[in-house]
């Protein structure tokens, strides 16, 4: 019988402040912001995450033209993942690996752009591009990934709104337990500030982020914080059951060890503490502890006044009488990676497992009281008396939550 074990044995990133794992996580420590100015169409200069990866590292000029930028976030992602594994991929069973992907939203930004490029010459067909629907198709981020690789077994997105990089992740470990594949390239990308619809309707609802300083415009728990900044990214893991993973003598960053997904059913866009909480507490029972077990909390906090008391509401009951849990946040750096924040987010905690450290959410001046939790870290890292559970809470619109839990690694 195979274990039901599932660990990260890889791991590739694209941020707004690093490309890789090391550089990501010395910008977690030193807090170091990728958060800087771009013309939004429309719009003129909004603050945003943008990242700097190479696409040409693992594509080639005219699949970048043909294809999509989430498609070229997720082909660099799952190659860095893979080459990070160690898997011999030449030897490998396409047919026995599977992608699974965490997505927002897919096609906004190249219909938008689309439609846009075709008002300049008055709308003629003509210079609609025939790539239109390949590129638009809500399964195209893995649908690229698994052109570039050549792999041949199942790959599709996961729309789960901000919640979808945890779910990615929570979608393949349930595969490789039903024995469905043997590898599986699981996390979530976001291409969101490439499309003026987002900005414009974060603006609308009062929830789009500004300040003089770019860096400075995310400020989650701050009590002049004023809203999201939109960003873009991906972060893709490869994982493993564990029998397999030690056959082949694979580093291990962490297990798979427990997570929970549920829904408020109250709102569109309003989150809900008491369902939040739910979904911790499901999620740490499921991964067979107790609360004080749990040594880092990553919120999922957005910056939005309201979004940021609910879930300090929720974790304020789940971890009471839990002095030693840590409490941070990612987003304070990078801004809102959307369908990619839940994987981007858990990877800069996982090094926690060997420094033991915490890394801060930064640009906290003054504290909301409402967002008042023992165990927030703020603009320092801190030393943590242990790491052996790591927690990453991601919500989304339409009321969908996700808590998914890391733990050590122990044979």
């Amino acid at each position: 019988m195979k274990s039901s074990r599932i660990v990260i044995t890889g791991l590739g990133l694209t941020s707004p402040n690093g490309n890789n794992l090391p550089e990501f996580r010395q910008n977690l420590l030193a807090g170091v912001s990728g958060v800087e100015l771009i013309e939004v169409r429309y719009m003129g200069a909004q603050p945003a995450g943008v990242c700097h990866f190479d696409p040409l590292k693992h594509q080639k000029k005219k699949d970048i033209r043909i294809g999509t930028r989430a498609g070229s976030i997720s082909i660099y992602c799952a190659r860095e993942a893979l080459a990070d594994s160690g898997v011999a991929w030449d030897r490998f069973p396409k047919d026995r690996a599977g992608v699974y992907l965490g997505i927002t939203e897919h096609g906004n930004v190249e219909t938008e752009n689309e439609i846009y490029n075709i008002s300049l010459f008055k709308y003629d067909t003509k210079f609609w591009t025939h790539h239109h629907n390949p590129r638009t198709v809500a399964n195209n981020p893995a649908g690229e990934v698994s052109l570039n690789l050549g792999l041949t077994g199942p790959a599709y997105t996961l729309g789960a709104a901000c919640a979808a990089g945890n779910l990615g992740l929570i979608h393949a470990a349930q595969m490789l337990r039903l024995g469905e594949v043997d590898l599986a390239f699981a996390g979530g990308v976001s291409e969101s500030i490439q499309t003026f619809g987002i900005f414009a309707a974060f603006k609308s609802q009062g929830a789009l982020a500004s300040h003089p300083d770019p860096t400075r415009a995310s400020r989650p728990f701050d009590k002049k914080r004023n809203g999201i900044v939109v960003s873009e990214g991906g972060c893709i893991y490869t994982l493993e059951r564990l029998e397999d993973a030690r056959a082949r003598g694979a580093k291990i960053y962490g297990e798979i060890a427990g997570y929970c997904v549920n829904s408020d059913a109250t709102d569109y866009v309003l989150p809900n503490s008491v369902r939040q909480a739910e979904c911790i507490r499901r999620a740490i029972a499921h991964a067979g502890l107790t609360p004080a077990a749990i040594d880092i909390v990553n919120t999922h906090a957005t910056a939005t006044p309201q979004g940021d008391i609910q879930e300090c509401q929720a974790i304020a009951e789940v971890f009471a009488g839990c002095p030693d849990v840590n409490v941070n946040n990612t987003k304070s750096f990078i801004g809102h990676a959307m369908g990619a924040a839940g994987a981007l987010e858990l990877a800069g905690n996982l090094p926690s497992f060997d420094d033991g450290l915490v890394h801060p959410t930064i640009n906290l001046d003054e504290l909301d009281p409402q967002c008042e939790l023992p165990g927030l870290v703020a603009n320092e890292p801190r030393p943590a008396k242990r790491v052996d559970a790591i927690l990453n809470n991601s919500f989304g619109m339409l009321g969908i939550n996700s808590a998914l839990i890391v733990s050590r690694y122990r044979a």
